[in-house]
């Protein structure tokens, strides 16, 4: 081999190299190639992930503020009937506004397509200045009241304090598809 001009070393060199790449770096070429493969796949698979993690965030900061509209508006139309709490509470709002109720008479609720009605007759006595405040208050509840079939007239016996009679329907509403269930409380309810 020292008898060999300088082309046959190279030539030897060079076939050297051609089988330590044929034997080494050709198939840690594929696997190399593989390994890219996989890495941009996973790459793109953490962006599709990242992408859906941002998306649900979204989702779950809207589920909190839907929530808390939620809460609102179930106490406007909530999913439950209680006589006992509107019969109180109307009772607190005519002794505040100065008015006697003569009759208090929930009616079965009415089925409507995603909420039942519910109407309740009501009779008082009292001012017309005084009416006026005990509806300008019932407005102002947190549950949602219609008046509908609204009538006034004079009494027959006046006294300053009471001077007519109104009846009025006073509807309500209660969310749900299904009937919903009384709930139950320990006051009692009832006409007046």
């Amino acid at each position: 081999m020292k008898d060999w001009p300088w082309y046959g070393h190279l030539i030897v060199a060079l076939l050297a190299f051609v089988i330590f790449y044929m034997a080494y770096f050709k198939p840690q070429g594929g696997k190399l190639k593989t390994l890219k493969e996989n890495r941009i796949k996973v790459e793109t698979d953490v962006i599709k992930l990242r992408a859906k993690r941002k998306e649900l965030d979204k989702i779950q900061a809207e589920i909190k503020v839907l929530s808390g509209t939620l809460k609102e508006l179930e106490a406007i139309i909530p999913q439950e009937k209680d006589i006992s709490d509107i019969l109180r509470k109307m009772h607190q709002l005519a002794i505040d506004s100065k008015l006697n109720i003569i009759n208090f008479s929930p009616e079965v609720l009415v089925p409507k397509e995603f909420y039942y009605e519910w109407p309740i007759p009501i009779e008082i006595t009292g001012s017309y200045h005084n009416l006026a405040i005990f509806f300008d208050r019932l407005s102002r509840f947190s549950r949602l009241f219609n008046i509908d079939g609204f009538s006034i007239r004079s009494l027959g016996q006046q006294t300053s304090a009471s001077t007519i009679s109104a009846s009025f329907t006073a509807k309500t509403y209660i969310f749900g598809l299904v009937k919903p269930t009384i709930k139950k409380s320990n006051a009692k309810g009832g006409r007046r």
